[in-house]
Order: structure tokens, then C-alpha cells, then sequence
């Protein structure tokens, strides 16, 4: 029988699902200043939605099951994810790491024989992406929102390129992940239940993957290619950047930083241990570090802790709807379900269906990551990259509906790679 806490949880989390795609009506609002101004402001913060609408959610559960109750629910949520995701953030973000990245960008494209504008673009939006499926796809999200909003997206308007960017960039982080078994949060959710290792992932999902990728990015890099040629978009971050290049041996300490928390992404306790110490050691190397990216990631895990509150009691309707429905039904539905709900959510939801094969195993989670750019709340990094770019939007926000449409194209093209027959053993 399904509880009045379940049902409020579900109105709650509609209602913060029409909150996120009302950001651009409050951002307006709080441009126009007034005595409201800061409220609106506050409500215009897509990474603070879900976060408020769970705190509301808590204060619920307090006057109707009590403070224990409530205090009860909240400890059996994991939130390991949202603390990986902003540790995640922090250390990726770091000078060093982004100087490091840039240095094997330019190298990847001065091999490809084409120009260097485009060939710079093209390895940002096809090689970071596909990187999520060694370093975890949170943190290839920062780095490739990174390099966008240094090298391309630092100009006023020209909203129209960077929606086609960031949905281009939204699909390929969330399919780039797949060639591996823990890096992608749907995959990770269900790898063990289903007896999915590294070798099996690459081998079912990753070329369909790998070439999804590479299509998405050869396409929005010929469709830019005047602007990119012209210099009508972008720029170089070096020549623009007046400061001595980092030490190879801080680059290299922040390298073994970055692999000790992607190693450790399970474990909260030591890579928040990590983190400590890596914020010691920015500090103490000041002279290499920009400002770490500590608020964006704050922000970044309270929208996934809210997403984990409220997700955590949606399964009394969404299990049985997936449990319902033939193999490739299912991969519509789970693509489409992705854009509103977190999709590690969904696969762990469907992991708990019984008495599914292999076919049916697939297609789930084969269509919760290729609806995994969707929305912002369709996959853990996405977060990240909206709280990294959108200030370089109007209104200093990404409007979710025109980042919808954005993202249909690369979702289709993600969504025929992943519908070629397939075979199990």
C-alpha cells in the first residue's frame, strides 16, 4: 500500500521538475531587480531546486512521522554520489589539471589533418567526453565545461552555438562513460546485480558508444565550422593568459590526486580525506592555482543530495512501470524517463524487476544513458557542466526547454547506435 509520504514525495519532486524548467522565468525576474530580487535569484539557481524542495520534503516528514522519523529516512540515503561528484569537481578543476588537459587536447589535434580550429574542438567534444570512461564521467564533465567556457563560450551571445555545444556535450558525456564499468552512475548501479564487467561493457556498449560520440562531434563541428574558422568563436586560453605555466611536478602531484579519489569513489571517507589534503596543498602552491572551484561543487552535490531524498521514495510507481514493459518499449521509456528522473536512479529501480534476461538488462540501461542529456537532472555530471556554463548564457542561466531541443539530435543519433541488434552469451 503505498504511503502518504510516497505520495507527497512524488508531488514534490513534479513540482521540482516544473521548478527547473521555470529557472529562465525567475532569472528574468531577478534581473529586473526589486525588493524580491534575492528570492528570485535564489529560485532561478537550477542547483539549489531540488535541494529546497527536498529540505521541504524533511520538514513534512518531521510533523508527520516526527524529527526521529525523518532523521531515520536520511540515514539510510546513500549520499556517496553527490560528496564524489563535488570532490570531483574541486580536484578536476584545479589549474594544473585543466593546463594538463589542454596540453594533450592540442597535442591530440595537431596529429588530426584538419585545421587546427577545428580539430581542437572536435577532440574537446569526442576525447574528453569519451575520457569519463577512465577518469568517471563527473569529472569529465568538468574538464570539457572547462575548456568550453575558457576557449569558446566567453564572448556574449551567441546562445544558439553554445545550446547546440552544451547538448552535444550532455549526450556524450552520459554515453562516453559506458566503455567501462564504473564510471558511468547507471552503469555502476547495476554492474554488480548484473554480472557486467569492464570487458563486457566494451564490448556491447562501448563502440556503439565511441561511434555515437564521434558522429555528435563531426557533426556540430562541420555545422560550426565557419565561426570556428573565422574566429567568430573562441579563442586561446594560453595566449590570453599572462601567468607562468604550471610546474610539471605540482601537475603531476594533481594527477596522482585526481586518480586517488577516481579510485576511492566508492570509499567517502577516504576521498574526502583526499580532498583535505589536496586543498592543503593548493593552498600551500598558491602561485599555481586559481581559485578552486569549491562553491560550484557545493551547489553541484546539494542538487544530487536533494535528488537522492526525493528519488529515494519514487520507486512505489516507477519499479513496477519498468517491470511492465517488453525490451524495446523499455529503451523508449527509460530514455524518456531519463530526463526527468536521475538515470542511476532508474537503472538501480529496474535492477530490483525480477526475472529479467539479458536483452531486457540491456535496454535499460542502454536507453537511461542515451537519455542521459536530456535535462539537467538526467545524469549525476550534468549539474556540473550547467553550474560551470551558465553564466555564460543570457539571463546567467541554461534554459532546460532549449537545452531539450538541443540535445534531441545527439540523443537520436546515441539512440540508433544502441538499437542495432545485439547478441548475449
Amino acid at each position: 500500500m503505498v504511503s502518504h509520504t510516497e505520495v507527497v514525495a512524488s508531488v514534490l519532486f513534479a513540482i521540482a521538475i516544473i521548478h527547473t524548467f521555470s529557472v529562465p522565468v525567475f532569472a528574468r525576474l531577478a534581473n529586473k531587480g526589486g525588493r524580491h530580487a534575492g528570492l528570485w535569484h535564489l529560485l532561478s539557481e537550477v542547483e539549489a531546486v531540488f535541494g529546497v524542495w527536498a529540505c521541504a520534503l524533511f520538514i513534512w516528514m518531521g510533523l508527520t512521522l516526527g524529527v526521529k522519523g525523518a532523521v531515520e529516512y536520511l540515514d539510510t540515503r546513500n549520499f556517496t554520489e553527490p560528496a564524489f561528484v563535488f570532490v570531483i569537481m574541486v580536484v578536476a578543476a584545479s589549474r594544473p589539471i585543466i593546463e594538463l588537459v589542454h596540453l594533450v587536447v592540442d597535442g591530440v589535434a595537431r596529429v588530426l589533418p584538419v585545421q587546427a580550429e577545428l580539430a581542437r574542438f572536435f577532440v574537446i567534444m569526442t576525447l574528453v567526453p569519451l575520457s569519463g570512461s577512465l577518469v568517471t564521467e563527473p569529472a569529465a564533465m568538468t574538464l570539457a565545461a572547462l575548456l568550453l567556457r575558457q576557449a569558446y563560450f566567453r564572448r556574449p551571445g551567441q546562445d544558439g552555438f553554445k545550446y547546440l555545444a552544451v547538448g552535444v556535450l550532455f549526450v556524450n558525456v552520459s554515453i562516453g562513460g559506458v566503455l567501462t564499468a564504473y564510471a558511468a552512475p547507471p552503469v555502476l548501479m547495476v554492474a554488480q546485480t548484473f554480472g557486467w564487467d569492464t570487458a563486457f561493457m566494451a564490448t556491447h556498449f562501448g563502440w556503439r558508444a565511441v561511434t555515437a560520440v564521434l558522429i555528435n562531434g563531426l557533426v556540430l563541428t562541420w555545422l560550426c565550422r565557419p565561426f570556428l574558422l573565422s574566429g567568430d568563436i573562441g579563442g586561446t586560453q594560453a595566449q590570453d593568459d599572462p601567468r607562468p605555466p604550471v610546474s610539471r611536478v605540482v601537475m603531476a602531484v594533481h594527477v596522482l590526486f585526481l586518480i586517488g579519489v577516481v579510485l576511492s569513489s566508492h570509499h567517502i571517507k577516504i576521498f574526502l580525506a583526499l580532498l583535505v589534503l589536496f586543498i592543503g596543498y593548493a593552498h600551500a602552491y598558491k602561485r599555481h592555482q586559481s581559485p578552486l572551484l569549491l562553491r560550484e561543487g557545493l551547489m553541484v552535490g546539494f542538487f544530487l543530495a536533494g535528488l537522492v531524498v526525493l528519488g529515494g521514495l519514487q520507486q512505489w510507481w516507477l519499479q513496477d512501470l519498468l517491470g511492465g514493459l517488453s525490451p524495446v518499449v523499455l529503451f523508449v521509456g527509460a530514455t524518456v524517463l531519463t530526463a526527468v528522473t536521475d538515470n542511476a536512479a532508474l537503472t538501480y529501480l529496474g535492477s530490483l524487476v525480477e526475472n529479467t534476461g539479458d536483452l531486457w538488462r540491456y535496454m535499460l540501461v542502454a536507453g537511461a544513458v542515451t537519455g542521459g542529456g536530456l535535462t539537467v537532472i538526467a545524469n549525476a555530471p550534468n549539474p556540473a557542466g550547467f553550474s560551470i556554463l551558465k553564466g555564460c548564457f543570457g539571463d546567467g542561466t541554461i534554459s532546460p526547454l532549449r537545452l531539450l531541443y538541443a540535445a534531441t539530435v545527439p540523443t537520436l543519433v546515441a539512440a540508433v547506435m544502441f538499437l542495432i541488434p545485439t547478441s548475449f552469451t
